[in-house]
């Protein structure tokens, strides 16, 4: 192809530019549109046979073939995120409208390190940034800035939080001197059902895994408050400093989400950042029915949550929410050629500043087409409904003799084991799950999750996609005692 035919400008180009994403868009719908299993069930080895001939060849066989080539290679053997019977991770159906979104902002290329390089774009992030602001209640001196997804939003929370503590109780200032010698000392609470990027986080920053002290839980796998009091005291008597507390809505097994209310007292009484990762439940703010299980995330110093999960949009984006944006000066910068103080000084909009990022994609217009699409009644129906079937999906499990619930669902998360006979101990409970799961990838109908609790290989259904019904739920029960048989039955699976 010549090069007036691969970028868009021109009569020309125009032409290509609609027939190659009609291409696209019949590839994805040859792969995806057919009703058929989630998973082809090809094992890596035959993936990789598949790759065999050289990635870069001397010379390009043109832009159909090749689609037609990803169309075999790779969209047939990828995971159908809308498929009902795929319900393993966090890993939403994105929505039209996202797709759509997604386009428009790939062909626009926008990128949100400058306002120059993206006018309009910078503009409809504050905007939406805003509107996130007031859907959890925070003042009006809140701000925020998207993000890759939660891992990002939770690493730029303790990074401020570290900041601001050092500022306060040593008069450091961590951006140009570094850490104090009592940096030893600091400590980040959270639950022991946290997710792991708290500890990752720690890491990044300096502190290290065992800066992260894990708070004990109730019977619902919530931060117990009272554990937390009791963690607090100890952490006195050996004179360490806890500095951040992450509360969490919406753990990633079992969608447990903090007493947040009861959380944020202990903050204010200990000084301590106040930090909700709401990846994962952070859409029930648009919910009438559920929102008031994140009730106390109003009192937050910061917010965490994910558009590509119960908001269905495409991989990746997020938002980090600031209840004091003046808290973004800890971390910003100025660069000559991309945001000079002489930018700030007359009102030019600066989002690298607020950004662990540079270069940064405009996806914040994923969730405004979809807000603007939808409107929030239209995304809380959905989010409802995913909610309401994972109560139909533990009905189905307290009702079955050979499988076993082991919590109520706060989210869409269900959590289960396949016990098949009476009488089996743990250990023979623990292996055939973990065969099954197994099976079940080799088998495709069906892609469930696997997780330990209390030291036992469990299953997990993440129902996320709200065209799934119980009937899905039945035949992914189905396809695991089906997987169960073989298991079995095959002498080469170990149980």
């Amino acid at each position: 192809m010549n090069a007036d035919e691969l970028f868009l400008g021109s009569d020309r180009s125009g032409a290509r530019y609609r027939e190659a994403m009609g291409c696209a868009v019949e590839a994805v719908l040859a792969a995806f549109d057919d009703g058929g299993d989630p998973y082809s069930g090809t094992p890596p080895d035959a993936l990789a046979a598949r790759f065999d001939d050289p990635v870069v060849p001397e010379d390009g066989q043109g832009l159909v073939q090749t689609v037609d080539e990803v169309t075999e290679r790779v969209l047939e053997h990828s995971v159908h995120p809308s498929n009902p019977r795929c319900a393993a991770h966090l890993h939403c159906p994105p929505m039209i409208p996202g797709l759509v979104a997604e386009t428009l902002l790939t062909a626009a290329n926008q990128s949100l390190d400058s306002f120059d390089q993206a006018p309009a774009a910078t503009v409809l992030e504050e905007r939406v940034v805003d509107a996130l602001c007031d859907l959890f209640g925070f003042p009006a001196d809140a701000d925020g800035v998207f993000t890759s997804g939660g891992t990002q939003s939770n690493f730029q929370a303790l990074l401020l939080a570290r900041d601001r503590y050092c500022d306060r109780h040593y008069g450091r200032n961590v951006r140009a001197a570094g850490l104090p010698s009592a940096a030893d000392s600091l400590r980040i609470l959270c639950s022991e059902q946290a997710h792991f990027t708290g500890k990752q986080s720690a890491h990044h920053l300096g502190l290290g895994d065992e800066a992260v002290v894990t708070v004990p839980t109730d019977d619902d796998r919530r931060m117990d408050p009272d554990a937390l009091d009791a963690t607090l005291a100890e952490l006195e008597t050996r004179d360490e400093e806890p500095f951040a507390l992450i509360a969490t809505a919406g753990t990633t097994d079992f969608g447990s989400i903090d007493p947040l209310a009861a959380l944020a007292d202990r903050g204010v009484k200990h000084d301590l950042w106040v930090h909700v990762d709401a990846a994962y439940g952070g859409a029930l703010a648009v919910s009438d029915d559920y929102g008031h299980r994140l009730d106390g995330i109003e009192r937050a110093d910061s917010v965490a949550v994910d558009f590509h999960k119960l908001f269905y949009q495409p991989i990746s984006c997020g938002a980090f929410l600031l209840r004091d944006g003046g808290d973004f000066e800890r971390m910003a910068r100025n660069a000559a050629y991309l945001n000079p103080e002489a930018h700030d000084d007359v009102g030019v909009p600066n989002l690298v500043a607020k950004s662990v990022q540079t270069t940064r994609r405009f996806d914040a217009l994923k969730p405004y087409v979809a807000f603007r699409a939808l409107g929030r009644r239209g995304l809380a129906t959905l989010v409802d409904r995913t909610l309401e079937l994972a109560d139909e999906a533990a009905s189905l499990l307290e009702a079955a003799e050979d499988f076993e619930l082991l919590c109520d669902p706060t989210l869409n998360a269900v959590v289960f084991r396949y016990r098949p006979r009476n009488g089996m101990d743990d250990d023979a409970v623990s292996e055939l799950n973990a065969a099954v799961r197994r099976e079940l990838l080799r088998d495709g109908r069906a892609v469930v999750a696997r997780t330990d609790v209390d030291g036992v290989t469990s299953l997990k259904f993440t129902l996320l996609n709200p065209t799934a019904t119980c009937d899905d739920v039945a035949r992914m029960l189905d396809a695991i005692r089906s997987c169960g048989s073989a298991v079995a039955d095959d002498p080469g699976v170990a149980v």
